[in-house]
């Protein structure tokens, strides 16, 4: 599965993951970033993990990632889930526990919507947590930051969808004074195209 999309701030983010095994057991690939054609990538992270199928719908994930975006890099130690909830909701965690001791946290959760036989829209959300203040990641304790969109794709196959949507986002706490100390946004809407795309 993967999914490249470009931001009306002239910025653009991928998401892509890979699998190789069985129901069971599998290696997984995921990789995740975001940037912007002026500057650049902004955060990029890589990871490798051994999934095991503990339902039928659950399955555990246990193994590493990095970090590549500019500045301080980080090795974490990963465990997490990815679940299919009761009416098909679709949600994922996980704790990073990094080489310098951080512990990071992530939720997500998706939902999709058929409106048609090939129209789609797919409410989505992600929470990010950390367990303390990283003032080199400009990270701070607690909630750190959410995002909430709103996509509306198309299915010229199950296997190839081009969408548009929008996306809000916003850091909190000691995360958004970071950012405000940088000279940045603590908030942001934006309109964004992409394509969704499994083989």
């Amino acid at each position: 599965l993967s999914e490249a999309l470009l931001g009306s701030d002239g910025g653009y983010h991928w998401d892509a993951e890979a699998w190789y095994g069985g129901d069971l057991n599998r290696l997984v690939l995921k990789s995740e970033g975001e940037g912007s054609w002026d500057h650049g990538v902004d955060d990029a992270e890589v990871q490798a993990l051994y999934s095991r199928a503990v339902g039928v719908y659950t399955d555990l994930q246990f193994g590493v990632r990095r970090d590549f975006e500019p500045g301080p890099q980080r090795t974490y130690a990963t465990v997490g889930f990815e679940t299919l909830l009761p009416y098909w909701f679709e949600a994922e965690g996980a704790l990073f526990l990094s080489n310098k001791g951080e512990l990071l946290g992530r939720l997500e959760g998706t939902y999709d919507l058929r409106l048609a036989q090939r129209l789609v829209l797919q409410p989505r959300a992600e929470l990010n947590f950390a367990a303390e203040d990283i003032p080199a990641r400009a990270v701070g304790s607690g909630v750190s930051d959410a995002e909430l969109g709103l996509r509306l794709r198309y299915e010229i196959k199950r296997e190839f969808a081009p969408y548009v949507g929008v996306v809000w986002s916003r850091k909190f706490g000691d995360t958004a004074d970071f950012a405000r100390a940088e000279g940045e946004d603590v908030e942001d809407t934006r309109f964004v195209a992409g394509l969704r795309a499994w083989f």
